[in-house]
């Protein structure tokens, strides 16, 4: 499946799911569809058939609120049968509104409280090195996540270490919770921070696939040179008219007339 294709089964997933669970966050994961895309399409050395491989790259998806894209993606890439999700976020589901491992192959780590997951990632890529493997990590932020000071601990932590083989992935939607970001912390000189930190800086349109694919791929080979970030500029709520760069859609679900407009407008005639 393309990126392309595969990012439109992710949104029409995450719109059915959000809606049939009542959960919320359908603009946060709406805004990372193509960034997920891209990855699973072509950047990841994974295998859906054997998730605990070894060398297998690893994903964190840091702003855990979006999970139900995570396990969209997860699903439509052949990781486990795209008919279970229509259990999220329904009791006895291991498809959580905030993201689990537990019982869902192909999530690396449980996130939801925000700040944790470049941390984890972080580490993931120094016991890389250390052991002598291959593998890249990936920990998609959120633009709000940035706050928590443990995302700055970490961003010193690897580029002291110049951990190549570590690339965080900003979903740049300049919005959070009940506002944007310029009112709640103001992140600008955002490109700069990182940069002081001593990261490689990519600035991306982050629906656009082709700048994606450049931004992510990174050498498997890496020893020491300085870790990158993916400051991917996007819209909260991409791909759908009345949601996008509105804060109402970080919490509100779509109704079941909401959802048969937003499938329509994404080229999907069946809920």
């Amino acid at each position: 499946m393309s990126s392309v294709s595969l990012a439109n089964a992710v949104r029409a997933d995450v719109l059915r799911m959000t809606s049939t669970g009542r959960s919320s966050h359908v603009g946060s994961a709406l805004s990372c569809a193509d960034i997920l895309a891209v990855l699973y399409a072509g950047v990841l050395e994974v295998h859906p058939e054997n998730p605990d491989w070894p060398d297998r790259d690893r994903v964190i998806m840091s702003k855990g609120h979006a999970g139900a894209a995570l396990y969209a993606v997860l699903a439509e890439s052949g990781f486990f049968d795209p008919a279970v999700l229509h259990r999220h976020y329904q009791n006895g589901s291991y498809l959580s509104g905030h993201v689990s491992h537990v019982g869902i192959p192909g999530v690396e780590f449980s996130t939801g409280s925000l700040g944790h997951g470049l941390p984890v990632g972080a580490g993931l890529a120094w016991r890389a090195r250390q052991i002598g493997r291959s593998w890249r990590t990936y920990v998609l932020l959120g633009d709000g996540e940035c706050d928590e000071g443990s995302i700055w601990e970490a961003a010193m932590f690897a580029g002291h270490h110049e951990l190549a083989n570590l690339v965080a992935i900003v979903d740049y939607n300049r919005m959070q919770s009940l506002g944007t970001t310029e009112e709640t912390l103001r992140l600008e000189p955002f490109a700069e921070k990182w940069r002081a930190f001593g990261w490689d800086v990519a600035e991306v349109d982050g629906h656009d696939h082709g700048q994606l694919d450049i931004a992510l791929r990174v050498p498997r080979s890496a020893r020491r040179a300085r870790p990158r970030c993916v400051l991917a500029h996007t819209v909260k709520g991409k791909g759908v008219s009345f949601m996008e760069d509105q804060v109402l859609w970080h919490y509100r679900p779509p109704s079941p007339d909401e959802l048969e407009r937003a499938l329509a407008e994404i080229g999907v005639t069946t809920g």
